[in-house]
């Protein structure tokens, strides 16, 4: 076993992510494993990526770091599964959305230390925000080293485990709610005569920039909301129909949900 070892168990959307950003990283394909339950799975990993993909047994006994990447409702099979050969000095990293470290903890050897992340889909592109929290048994140093594994996908931020779910609902579903933006941008391009891919590459590129600036401006986005909004002009038109038709309150309705149905898979969990 060497300690700088990543396995990722369970390489599905957001195992392939982290597995996708360790490589692209530097991190060399043979300190990288994998586990998938079906063959061809497997195969195409291997293919994809050269890493090896063996057992989950074989990838706990190897490995120092354990990214957990199955869904929720798989984790106690896996974790009663591997459970055993989980020995003092490895760190679990959870992907496993709403799914405290708790839930692993008692599952796992007393003192195993576990780290959970939220990442999400930006990631693919080198973008992603990633909310970190520790474990009652992990330690600043453990803190460090996922930190240290996520950075490369994208931003990271540390936040109390307890408000996890609430960073599940805004930036690991984040990508989503822009997505529904954007088709609904682009539908209503195409309805006002516009062809469709032309509106296309205007919203995307607006939405692109727009995040740009976001990000490097600094300014709060009611600034930059402003800037664009001249009196009784077409944006301050179209700014009123959103308020009219309860666009933020929708979305404040929408990550309480997703905040709730974080917490309803944790109740759900065996």
């Amino acid at each position: 076993m060497t300690e700088h070892t990543v396995a990722v168990l369970g390489v599905g959307k957001m195992g392939e992510l982290v597995l996708a950003g360790l490589l692209r990283s530097g991190r060399p394909a043979a300190g990288v494993l994998a586990t998938a339950r079906r063959p061809e799975r497997a195969a195409e990993l291997t293919e994809k990526y050269g890493v090896t993909v063996v057992s989950n047994t074989e990838a706990v006994e190897r490995a120092g770091i354990l990214a957990i990447g199955v869904k929720p409702q798989d984790a106690g099979a896996l974790l009663d599964e591997i459970g055993p050969a989980v020995t003092p000095g490895k760190l679990v990293v959870s992907l496993c959305a709403g799914l405290p470290t708790a839930f692993f903890a008692s599952r796992l050897p007393e003192g195993t230390p576990v780290v959970r992340v939220m990442t999400n889909t930006p990631a693919m592109v080198g973008e992603a925000m990633s909310g970190i929290s520790v474990g009652a048994h992990a330690t600043a140093e453990h803190l460090d080293v996922a930190e240290e594994l996520f950075r490369p996908l994208g931003r990271t931020v540390r936040v109390p485990e307890k408000q996890q779910d609430a960073l599940t609902a805004l930036s690991g579903s984040g990508p989503a709610y822009f997505y529904l933006l954007v088709e609904a941008m682009i539908d209503a391009g195409v309805l006002l005569g516009l062809p469709r891919q032309v509106a296309h590459e205007l919203i995307v590129q607006t939405a692109v920039g727009s995040s740009v600036m976001l990000r490097d401006s600094g300014e709060h986005p009611v600034k930059l909301r402003e800037a664009v909004t001249s009196p009784a002009g077409t944006t301050a038109a179209a700014l009123r129909e959103m308020e009219k038709h309860g666009v933020r309150a929708a979305l404040l309705a929408a990550l309480e949900a997703a905040r709730d149905r974080a917490q309803e898979i944790a109740g759900q969990a065996r």
